[in-house]
């Protein structure tokens, strides 16, 4: 008798939110995770303040993650109490030894390609998530640049691993594939314009990667 193999469930997260009405959209097409950027240098930059509105109109059973850059233990832990964020995603060049037995989940941003600025070693990092992402000089991701797949693949045999960097409705399916992460984190790929959503592409993105 042929035994069928248990799918597992990709972990999808849609991040660069920046309104109420993209955020409900998401929840309904089945999103796991809603990602919110806390950088005021990215176009798709919100403030904690436009962050706890949105939260506040779209319920409590969001699970949001906020990127931060470069920010202090002490200030990423205030937003995470402040707004009831589900998680933190340290996206900038931070010191491990700051967030030692940081109270909340971290997911940790990693770069992969010819460059990258920070270095970070995966071996230093007690976190929840890795999400691995495009190496671009002096930029933090959100550029659509396609990650390197092989190497997040490496990652992923050993850590849990979202997978950023590129990705669309098109070439999702073939990333999850390559990769085996435990999840997707999509930002650029499914704009209209950055920091607004294609609802289009959206429903599209959710039913490649979970097919």
């Amino acid at each position: 008798m042929k035994i069928e193999s248990e799918k597992v469930k990709i972990e999808i997260k849609i991040c660069g939110m920046t309104n109420s009405d993209d955020v409900k959209a998401a929840v309904d097409y089945g999103v796991d995770y809603v990602g919110f950027v806390l950088y005021d240098k990215s176009p798709r930059g919100i403030t904690p303040q436009l962050l706890r509105k949105i939260l506040d109109s779209t319920g409590s059973d969001l699970k949001a993650i906020a990127v931060f850059v470069n920010e202090s233990r002490d200030y990423v832990e205030k937003i995470v109490n402040d707004c009831g964020l589900y998680a933190a995603q340290l996206h900038g060049c931070e010191d491990p030894s700051d967030f030692a037995g940081f109270g909340q989940r971290i997911w940790r941003a990693v770069s992969v390609g010819e460059y990258d600025s920070c270095k970070i070693d995966v071996k230093e990092w007690q976190v929840d998530r890795f999400v691995v992402d495009a190496a671009i000089p002096g930029m933090y991701g959100g550029t659509g640049a396609l990650a390197d797949w092989d190497r997040a693949a490496v990652i992923a045999k050993e850590h849990p691993v979202m997978l950023a960097g590129g990705l669309t409705p098109l070439n999702v399916a073939d990333a999850i594939a390559t990769v085996k992460p435990c999840g997707v984190d999509v930002s650029s790929g499914l704009e209209r314009e950055p920091g607004q959503k294609d609802y289009d592409k959206m429903k599209a993105f959710m039913e490649n990667a979970r097919r």
